[in-house]
């Protein structure tokens, strides 16, 4: 890892501990500042290893964990200073990250050549929309899990926001879909091949239709509502940094 890189990643990184910290110690109204700031800093060390490798951070465990900190980061701070209910949710969220801060801590920086298939701008769409889902989708997650400790009316307030944050997540991850299957479409002649991270991708999807039937036509408890609301994120979660490394699909690691 170059240099600047390296103290660019440990800054953004830092950043999102202090986040964690104050998450924790109930000072809510600075968690998505110092979250946003870190990941502002983390897209600038990804910016420069961009510069030195020539190619996007899209392929190798390190890469992906780095850009997922840094869109995560991004999407709960913005979420933060959108919708403060947001930062109720500031617990998990930093939890997630902070484990995915160790995580990649542990995983080897260098970098692989990416393949031709790779130069397509539906690449750069499918990516993003993924990106943006993921994190909405965490910031549904949190805000669930922190109504379950909230008094009931506030509880309940905070638990119909998380449902629209998914609802938001809904939206991306079916645009994500899209995008994908033109990619696929130009990159290997077929829009759609079922292989396990297609797969994984679309029972995610379904998981979600699941989940808004479900709550529209049936009296759920608040802790069922909350479950599969968290039940999305940790599917999600598995099926971005799990399936494409243990897959031999041939977008094996594209995330």
């Amino acid at each position: 890892m170059m240099a600047p890189e390296g103290l660019l990643v440990a800054a953004g990184g830092g950043c999102y501990l202090v986040g964690a910290g104050l998450a924790w110690r109930k000072r809510l109204v600075w968690v998505g500042k110092w979250v946003l700031a870190g990941a502002l800093i983390l897209a600038t060390g990804i910016a420069v290893r961009w510069f030195a490798n020539g190619q996007g951070p899209f392929l190798t465990l390190y890469e992906i964990l780095l850009s997922s900190l840094c869109s995560l980061g991004f999407v709960f701070g913005l979420a933060c200073s959108l919708d403060p209910s947001a930062r109720q949710g500031a617990r998990l969220a930093t939890l997630v990250l902070g484990t995915m801060l160790i995580w990649m801590a542990f995983t080897d920086p260098g970098s692989r050549p990416l393949p031709a298939t790779y130069g397509n701008p539906w690449l750069w769409v499918h990516v993003a929309m993924g990106k943006i889902f993921l994190g909405c989708s965490l910031v549904a997650a949190g805000m669930g899990f922190a109504s379950i400790f909230e008094q009931q009316n506030s509880g309940e307030a905070l638990l119909a926001r998380a449902w629209q944050w998914l609802m938001v997540a809904f939206l991306f991850h079916s645009a994500m879909l899209i995008a994908g299957a033109v990619w696929a479409q130009d990159a290997w002649g077929r829009y759609w091949a079922w292989d396990p991270l297609e797969t994984w991708a679309f029972v995610t999807w379904l998981l979600m239709a699941f989940a808004f039937h479900a709550k529209a036509t049936f009296r759920l408890s608040h802790v069922i509502e909350t479950a599969m609301i968290i039940g999305v994120f940790v599917l999600a979660f598995l099926t971005f940094f799990g399936v494409p490394f243990v897959s031999i699909a041939p977008h094996k690691g594209a995330v």
